[in-house]
């Protein structure tokens, strides 16, 4: 089958066909705009405009459904959950150092809506205005992160798809818009801001990255956005344009730059529902412009229309004509060549038909010895299969039994040492409970040991405070038999001087007597010499050891020669030295029985020290 190309021809269209074309394009689009207008869960976008123009605003209560619906959001919680499941990007870690955000909840919600964000689109990463443009939705949706995800995401595709047209740089197609339509409604305040080099980037780009979230109050701000997102996407540059002349009369009265800064930077005091309506206002006078200009246009595009129509209808006709002509000639030409075609076919047929006959004889004798060759090779090759297949089943059969034998070996091995294992984990399960045992007898001792060494300790000390006790009333008795001791040598010494001093008197009255005797009895002066010599010998130690004060005193009081004091002591009467002997020796005793005394009295104490020392250990004990 030949395909032969050519033109194909349309039937001509009636005024009526085109009429109803027109009739049918217009419902056609009618229908469109309808299905566009009406949204999902049963509303009606143009009945949200009458609502809000009549109102200002929508129901706080029904204000976050009414968004969704909108934005017609997709709520896809698959895509969200894996640019979650990225984790923190790493241009935002150090997000909290930027903007230090007092609820870390808040903070956190920013965080992973904007990593969220730089993860689906990698420029949003190095978009410095992005936590500026995103805040105001992460507040308003911090409980529900994948609407917030997917507000800030429509917002950027509908209402900021031409702000990266110049990216890193701020939108200068957006921002000359914003300069045209000021230059439209304000041409004073464009030319205050020309005079003082005051660009669309100080007082509309600021406006633009945070949304009027600087600029205006909560309330303000969602009333704004009420009618941004159920307007045309140019309201928001409208609002713009609105905004600055609001407050064009504290623009007028700025002259540096730093003021308009300041002016931009501070909290609008303009009525909301002013701004609303001014930018309404500007965008109903924008669109009736746009449609004269269009309505214009599409005029003269009718006429130019009309005029090319005429034309096109005075060379289609003449080109019907030459077409009649030609298609005449050429079918005549075609009649005949089609005739001189089929009888080339003919003959080319029967020779086709007798050549193809004689091959297919051939191919007949071919075919009949192919098919005995390959008749012989089939039985050779089962031979060969069968041969071979016998062959295979016997090596596949010892293989079979080497490998149980070879499973059968591994199985014991396992088994072995499974059961090696088991005796060896048992064993040692053993020994590391004995070793436990030991230490924990070890500790137990140890414990003992040591609760015994602190009683002892315990005992010690109480026995160490006890004997300190005893030794400081000890020390206490002793210093209190000192005490006695002292007073009593000292009774002892007041009573020695007073004998001294009595000896002396009768040592006196014994001399006056001895010089009477002397000159009585001085026949006698031999014998008595040699008794009292005798005498003398033995009571003179006596004398010396304990009376040398005596002695001394006889010396010095003594003036009389020596052979004066011999005739003296020759002179003395045998009785006075046996008193002074005798007194002598009662001294001696008596001095002896006082310190016997006071032994046995500090022996009495030592010993009712000890027995008041000894009470309370054995109470203690």
């Amino acid at each position: 089958m030949k395909v032969t190309s050519g033109r194909v021809q349309q039937p001509a269209k009636s005024r009526e066909s085109k009429i109803q074309t027109r009739i049918l394009k217009q419902d056609l689009t009618g229908n469109f705009e309808s299905k566009e207008n009406e949204l999902s869960d049963g509303l009606n976008k143009k009945r949200l405009q009458i609502l809000l123009k009549g109102y200002g605003e929508y129901p706080t209560k029904y204000r976050m459904f009414i968004w969704r619906s909108l934005l017609q959001l997709p709520e896809n919680h698959t895509a969200f959950s894996s640019l979650i499941d990225k984790g923190t990007h790493v241009a935002f870690l150090n997000l909290q150092k930027i903007y230090p955000i007092k609820s870390r909840k808040l903070l956190r919600v920013l965080q992973r809506t904007l990593s969220a964000l730089a993860h689906w689109s990698v420029i949003f990463s190095d978009t410095p205005y992005l936590p500026l443009l995103a805040f105001p939705f992460v507040k308003l949706f911090q409980n529900n992160q994948l609407i917030c995800f997917e507000v800030v995401a429509t917002l950027i595709i509908n209402w900021c798809q031409h702000w990266f047209e110049y990216f890193p740089n701020p939108p200068i197609n957006i921002l000359s818009m914003i300069e045209n339509v000021l230059a439209f409604h304000d041409k004073e305040l464009l030319q205050h801001f020309i005079d003082h080099d005051v660009t669309s980037q100080l007082y509309a780009w600021p406006l633009l990255e945070t949304v009027f979230s600087e600029v205006l109050t909560r309330e303000e701000w969602l009333k704004l956005f009420d009618n941004v997102f159920s307007n045309h996407p140019s309201f928001l540059l409208m609002t713009v344009v609105a905004y600055n002349v609001c407050s064009r009369a504290p623009l007028l009265n700025c002259n540096l730059k730093d003021d308009f800064q300041t002016v931009e930077d501070m909290q609008a005091e303009v009525d909301q529902q002013r701004v609303e309506d001014e930018a309404w206002y500007q965008k109903q006078e924008l669109l009736h412009k746009a449609e004269e200009t269009r309505r214009a246009m599409l005029l003269q595009e009718e006429e130019k229309m009309i005029q090319q129509r005429q034309r096109l209808a005075a060379v289609k006709r003449e080109l019907k004509i030459k077409e009649i002509h030609l298609q005449d000639a050429a079918r005549r030409r075609f009649l005949k060549l089609q005739q001189d075609q089929r009888e080339m076919e003919l003959r080319r047929l029967d020779d086709e038909i007798g050549r193809k006959v004689h091959m297919r004889d051939q191919e007949i004798a071919t075919t009949a010895k192919d098919l005995e060759m390959r008749q012989l090779e089939l039985e050779l090759q089962k031979r060969l299969y069968e041969k071979n297949l016998t062959r295979n089943q016997e090596a596949v059969a010892k293989e079979m039994r080497e490998d149980a034998d070879v499973y059968r070996r591994k199985v014991d091995l396992e088994e072995h040492m499974f059961h090696k294992l088991i005796e060896t984990d048992q064993t040692q399960i053993q020994q590391t409970q004995k070793v436990i045992k030991e230490n924990m007898a070890k500790a137990e001792q140890v414990c003992l040991n040591n609760d015994w060494k602190i009683q002892t300790l315990h005992k010690q000390k109480c026995d160490d405070l006890q004997r300190t006790k005893c030794y400081q009333e000890v020390a206490r008795l002793l210093q209190e038999n000192r005490r006695k001791e002292t007073e009593v040598l000292n009774a002892m010494l007041e009573e020695e001087a007073k004998k001294w001093k009595e000896a002396e008197e009768k040592e006196f009255y014994l001399r006056s007597e001895k010089k009477a005797a002397a000159l009585s009895d001085a026949s006698r002066k031999q014998f008595l010499n040699q008794e009292i010599s005798a005498a003398v010998e033995h009571a003179e130690n006596p004398c010396n050891k304990e009376a040398p004060r005596f002695q001394n005193e006889q010396v010095a009081s003594s003036c009389l020669p020596r052979t004066s004091q011999l005739n003296d002591i020759s002179e003395m009467d045998p009785s006075a030295h046996i008193s002074l002997n005798r007194r002598t020796i009662e001294w001696d005793t008596t001095g002896q029985d006082l310190i016997k005394k006071v032994r046995n009295l500090r022996q009495r104490l030592t010993a009712q020290a000890r027995n008041r020392c000894q009470t309370p250990g054995l109470l203690a004990t």
